[in-house]
């Protein structure tokens, strides 16, 4: 990973930060005119993101699980992957519960509350097994892939490599045209992620220009709150990644700095994908795990915004004065558990899926239009810890696997290749 390219993204954030508050101070009545052309080019590279995402994930899923061999090595990846998760899933959401009980930084809530019936514009439905199901099943590939609904996409990519598998020498040409397509979308990644930098100015610069660094006093003390609990979920991650992957785990977290800090400034965890990709298999993890378990990851395995649900609902009902007895939240983590899998790629995700649970449990879903205003500064936290939450899950499950490399015995089949990298050596 390219030191030079780290100082960038920081030098990005920062200089972002400064050129937003001006903006924001200094022209307050173009303001939200600047802010919205400045986040257009944000919006443009995470429109690039987006374009390269369904094949990225297709190509890399569908080699990696060809050259996995047998069905029953991929059944016991994925069931040693679901338990992760929905372990991981389960901590996250308790942490969230926990930090709320204690902080309760709703309970003297300085600000007006909303009127309970005032609308939030989500879109809300209660959820139904039904509905999670089929959306489980794409109606049509080119529709899920249009959609980037990477949930579908890993479904379709599962059955089409295993019907591969069970048709080795008709599929010798089409597993080589997907492995050249794999090497060639990771070029065109590198090329997207060039303009990481750019993007990074231009979504702090925008997020800053329109809603002013003061915007974040009116709520310090939710955000303050969820901020610890987001550091001690890292704590506690970084801590299972040493117990679990033991002292290289800190190179890991070294490799993964640049799509933490893409996700971060961002607030978007796809478009950290390809960089935490690429970290992953120079860090030894084999291309046939970390391209199975990461794009799982992003449906069911999203710590930082499990965490954010529970601490979020129980915030709006703690500033409604809503009591919530130990059973009904532990109710509502439980629904959580199953409301928040397979979301990802809706547009404000977490908030659609808190506004459902609450309607659920009688709390006024207005309560969202607190938080909404500085829901991108939140966001740019979850994000954050989605990353290194599916970049430890991947790391450990290719552990699991005897599939993650020593660092001194990379395979040549295992790591990103060197020619879809610019200015990066061949290793040895």
């Amino acid at each position: 990973m390219s030191n030079k390219f780290t100082r960038y993204i920081l030098f990005a954030m920062a200089l972002g930060i400064v050129m937003g508050a001006a903006i924001y101070e200094y022209w307050p009545d173009t303001r939200a005119e600047l802010a919205s052309s400045i986040n257009l080019i944000a919006m443009l590279f995470l429109r690039l993101i987006k374009m390269i995402i369904a094949p990225l994930v297709f190509a890399t899923l569908v080699g990696g699980i060809a050259h996995m061999g047998s069905g029953a090595k991929l059944g016991r990846i994925f069931a040693k992957t679901m338990g992760w998760f929905v372990t991981a899933s389960f901590v996250s959401l308790l942490l969230g519960l926990v930090m709320v009980n204690i902080l309760k930084p709703g309970a003297n809530f300085p600000g007006t509350l909303p009127a309970a019936t005032q609308s939030t514009g989500l879109p809300v439905s209660a959820f139904s097994l039904e509905k999670f199901l089929t959306h489980l099943i794409p109606t049509s590939i080119a529709d899920a892939m249009a959609q980037n609904e990477i949930l579908q996409i890993v479904i379709f990519s599962v059955f089409f490599s295993v019907a591969m598998g069970a048709m080795p020498e008709r599929s010798k040409q089409m597993l080589s045209l997907i492995d050249d397509l794999a090497h060639i979308m990771l070029k065109v990644t590198s090329y997207v992620m060039l303009f990481a930098p750019l993007a990074v100015w231009a979504a702090v610069t925008a997020t800053v220009a329109k809603n002013g660094l003061g915007v974040l006093w009116k709520l310090v003390v939710f955000m303050g709150g969820f901020y610890l609990s987001l550091l001690i979920l890292w704590a506690i991650l970084i801590v299972v990644g040493f117990v679990a992957i033991g002292p290289r785990y800190a190179h890991l977290l070294r490799l993964i700095r640049e799509p933490l800090m893409i996700a971060f400034s961002t607030a978007s965890s796809e478009a950290a994908y390809p960089k935490t990709l690429e970290g992953l298999n120079r860090f030894g993890a084999s291309s046939r795990i970390s391209s199975f378990v990461l794009p799982l990851g992003y449906s069911f395995n999203l710590d930082g915004t499990m965490m954010y649900c529970t601490f979020a609902s129980i915030f709006i009902a703690q500033s409604y004065h809503i009591e919530m007895p130990l059973g009904t939240q532990f109710a509502m983590l439980a629904t959580l558990m199953i409301t928040s899998k397979g979301v990802a790629g809706v547009p404000r995700a977490s908030l659609v899926v808190i506004a459902s649970t609450l309607s659920q449990f009688n709390i006024p879903e207005a309560g969202l239009l607190m938080i909404m205003g500085i829901d991108t500064f939140l966001d740019m936290g979850r994000s954050a810890t989605n990353v290194i939450g599916n970049s430890l899950a991947t790391a450990v499950v290719a552990k699991w696997e005897g599939e993650l490399a020593p660092e001194h015995e990379l395979r040549p089949d295992d790591v990103v290749p060197p020619s879809a990298i610019p200015g990066e050596p061949v290793p040895a």
